[in-house]
């Protein structure tokens, strides 16, 4: 059995579930979340944990339900204590500033970007004194929280040499010696 598939989802307090032909919705105090489910693998709540099961040991079947267990799990953390992600823009004369849902990005271009979110997310900016400007995004589908982090990181990458650029809080560059280290 695969062994991420066979573990139980245990359910926190204040978090419902509802399975309805191949739809799992789980709603909770950050938000409600919908994830469709393959035919083939069955739902089940048992004893206040959500249990997946699959017909058969197929190939299919075995990488089917350890994706699933995996997404409903994220789905159950998501709506109960939610995700949030930080980044730093590292560089002279970056800044971040946020209006509602539009994020204003200033990364060495000629021009601003600005950058409308997505109304699940709830992003913070913060730009203190001495401290490279972040942003904060929270948000309760993991998913989704990812995807645009990651397109945020595209707009300026971390550059290998300086390190400038949009890089993820506690995330390590591997750096690279400039021209000086080639002479000697």
């Amino acid at each position: 059995m695969s062994r991420i598939g066979k573990a139980p989802i245990a359910l926190p307090k204040g978090v419902e579930i509802k399975i309805a032909g191949g739809l799992v919705t789980v709603k909770g105090a950050k938000g409600e979340l919908s994830q469709k489910v393959d035919q083939d693998i069955t739902v089940a709540v048992e004893n206040g944990e959500v249990v997946l099961t699959r017909p058969t040991d197929q190939k299919r079947h075995r990488a089917l339900h350890g994706l699933y267990r995996a997404l409903i799990a994220n789905m159950v953390k998501g709506v109960s204590d939610g995700y949030k992600t930080e980044q730093e823009l590292v560089g002279v004369g970056y800044r971040a500033a946020n209006k509602g849902q539009m994020l204003e990005l200033s990364l060495g271009y000629s021009h601003n970007i600005s950058f409308e979110l997505p109304k699940e997310i709830k992003v913070t900016t913060t730009n203190e004194k001495g401290q490279n400007p972040k942003v904060i995004l929270e948000c309760a589908d993991k998913q989704l929280l990812g995807l645009v982090a990651s397109k945020i990181r595209s707009l300026r990458k971390p550059e290998p040499y300086k390190g400038k650029g949009i890089k993820y809080t506690g995330e390590v560059l591997r750096r690279k010696a400039g021209k000086s280290a080639a002479k000697k």
